[in-house]
């Protein structure tokens, strides 16, 4: 097993997490299997019960993890299922080291951050590294483990983790253990010059701690120059080609490909004594992720969502949401345009409040060829989300309700359909008259931690009915069953289903026992459907999520096409397939057009015919979210 530690200088939010997941996608397209760890420093047990103002979105895993958001970075630059596990926290080491004292394990002894914290830390990181992440082989363990540690170097809360690492370099062995150092070289405007001194006293610092970098990664708004690059290797005590430039890119999807480019390949081989066969002219390892990103360059056709939130101000509170957008938007050929709209701006008392806002949440509203109304959780902004609801169901523009966006368009039906003016969910009104959305009884717990309804969960699509339309079933792939994350506490009231439905609020997803409702759509309109699971979280750039793709293709008028629905047809697609299909899009080109220049709609269906021909997977009746559309 190798070990690869990222660590981050200077400031926080310097983009260690995109790093590691790029040095992972590297290795991983040169026949390694790859795992990643992140550390967090921080005493919450996990990340359930921060505010998404904390640190972003909640991640969740298969297992029901709430974890930190770049684990959600990991499985989509990876395609990897992470365990919770694979995310550490000092109160988790701390919770761990602590029950078995209480157990005697240390008995007689006194329980010190070093050994017992530190040797904690090695325990843990060694049992995760071999824990199988391929769904498609679950008996192969990985070989290179990437270890991402949060914070900055020289904070206090990091130093048990510090000590530990400088420990394990040397109970694992140098040819096992790799060190990354992610530093910022700024760039003052009043001199235009690329300054080193920030990146040498944060190495000075690592190097301090016992740990010396064996690549520097210098994160600039401007690739850095030779001469910086010099500069650094000079003071920075490693040589000229293990210092590389990371600077502000187009998209994500260029950060592999810089790495590969300075050679960051070689530098492991050379290091880690890996067996990588390195780059050859005959066989490029890394061509999906560069036509990934040339494609999302090249988008020129714009198509306008509006994300009706409540935590807007922080982008990273919907970092899986937009990835799922982009996804969707980079497989549709359109170029994403987000407009970020605060709920509460939509409410009547910002008229008076601030009218200013309350003008601008709606022309972005009204303005918007797709709105997307995703979870949250509170009494705040609730009424401006159920409003968003109404104008796309009054108006016919297409809607994406995730979560909280799937209960606030069921309460719009009741309210305003049914004619129940107290329907409400009892999170927000626990006496509300008509409890339209009510708390689980299975998961009713006053301790919030940990105790909703967490993880991969099955959605059973009803039986095929021509009173019960499925845009979802269809863009799925005309599966019986998905699997899905999930992560709530509320749900839809049985007792009042029988009535939205008879209203033309069809529920087509449920549980597997019947009882909870998981999916909705309504009968006559463009595109609105609603899921309570988070169909975000399986979205992968090769693979969108499917709802997330139905959104994009109905604001862009594509999902009625024969484009559209050809795409569609290419849904089911095990994701255990050891048969790789080419991007649809990227064979789209080979398609004849019409002198206009659009294409011509049999020629396209022809190639789409061969494409799917290409596959001899049967079908199965039976998907994981992330498994359609695209391989």
């Amino acid at each position: 097993m190798k070990y690869i530690l990222i660590t981050g200088g200077v400031i926080s939010g310097i983009g260690k997490g995109v790093i590691a997941s790029s040095i992972g996608t590297i290795l991983k397209c040169n026949g390694l299997e790859v795992t990643a760890i992140k550390i967090d420093p921080y005493i919450n047990i996990d990340a359930g019960t921060f505010s998404p103002y904390e640190h972003g979105e909640v991640f969740v895993l298969d297992d029901g993890g709430e974890v930190d958001l770049d684990l959600g970075n990991y499985e989509r630059f990876l395609d990897a299922t992470l365990h919770s596990e694979n995310n550490i926290t000092t109160g988790k080491i701390y919770q761990k080291v602590i029950n078995e004292e209480r157990e005697g394990k240390y008995l007689g002894k006194t329980v010190q951050v070093v050994p017992h914290i530190t040797d904690c830390i090695q325990e843990w990181v060694e049992h995760v590294s071999k824990l199988p992440v391929c769904k498609a082989n679950e008996s192969r363990t990985p070989d290179i483990c990437i270890i991402e540690m949060g914070g900055t170097i020289g904070d206090i809360e990091g130093m048990p983790f510090v000590e530990a690492f400088r420990q394990f370099q040397f109970k694992v062995g140098r040819t096992n253990f790799f060190s990354v150092h992610v530093s910022l070289v700024p760039q003052p405007k009043s001199t235009g010059e690329q300054k080193t001194k920030p990146t040498q006293a944060s190495v000075r610092e690592l190097r301090g701690l016992g740990l010396s970098p064996d690549l520097i990664v210098c994160r600039s708004e401007d690739p850095i120059s030779e001469e910086v690059k010099m500069k650094i290797s000079n003071f920075c005590h490693v040589a000229p080609h293990q210092v590389i430039s990371i600077h502000d890119c187009t998209s994500i999807y260029r950060v592999p490909l810089l790495m590969e480019q300075q050679g960051v390949l070689e530098v492991f081989r050379e290091r880690l004594l890996m067996p990588i066969l390195g780059p050859s002219p005959l066989v490029d390892s890394m061509s999906k992720w560069r036509d990934l990103a040339d494609r999302f360059d090249k988008l020129t056709d714009e198509t306008v969502i509006a994300l009706v939130g409540k935590y807007t101000k922080f982008e990273d509170s919907y970092a899986s949401v937009i990835k799922a957008l982009k996804h969707a938007s980079l497989a549709a050929n359109r170029k994403l345009i987000l407009k970020y709209v605060c709920s509460e701006d939509l409410e009547p008392q910002m008229v008076n409040e601030n009218p200013v806002k309350y003008h601008d949440a709606w022309g972005s509203l009204v303005g918007a060829q797709g709105v997307l109304v995703p979870g949250g959780f509170g009494y705040r902004g609730v009424d401006g989300k159920i409003l968003a609801a109404q104008w796309c169901r009054e108006r016919n523009v297409p809607f994406l309700g995730i979560c909280l966006g799937f209960q606030s368009a069921v309460i719009e039906f009741a309210r305003n359909k049914l004619g129940l003016k107290d329907a409400h969910s009892t999170e927000i009104n626990p006496d509300a008259e008509h409890p339209v959305i009510m708390n689980m009884p299975d998961h009713s717990n006053p301790k919030l931690g940990g105790t909703m309804r967490l993880g991969r969960k099955a959605t059973i699509f009803m039986p095929k009915e021509p009173s019960r339309p499925c845009r979802l079933r269809k863009l799925y792939g005309n599966v019986d069953v998905i699997e899905e994350r999930h992560r709530h506490r509320y749900e839809v009231n049985p007792s009042y289903v029988e009535r939205i439905e008879a209203a033309g609020m069809i529920f087509v997803g449920k549980d597997d026992t019947g009882q909870r409702m998981e999916a909705l759509e309504l009968k006559d309109h463009a595109f609105f459907c609603a899921v309570q699971y988070h169909p975000e979280y399986l979205s992968r750039p090769l693979r969108p999520s499917p709802p997330y793709v139905g959104l994009i293709l109905a604001a862009s008028t594509q999902l009625d096409t024969d484009l559209g629905r050809n795409l569609r047809s290419l849904a089911v697609r095990s994701r255990n397939s050891s048969i790789n299909i080419p991007l649809v899009k990227d064979l789209l080109p080979l398609a004849p057009t019409k002198e206009n220049g659009e294409l011509n709609p049999s020629e396209v269906k022809s190639v789409l015919e061969k494409l799917a021909s290409a596959s001899t997977t049967p079908a199965k009746s039976t998907a994981s979210a992330s498994s359609t559309f695209f391989d």
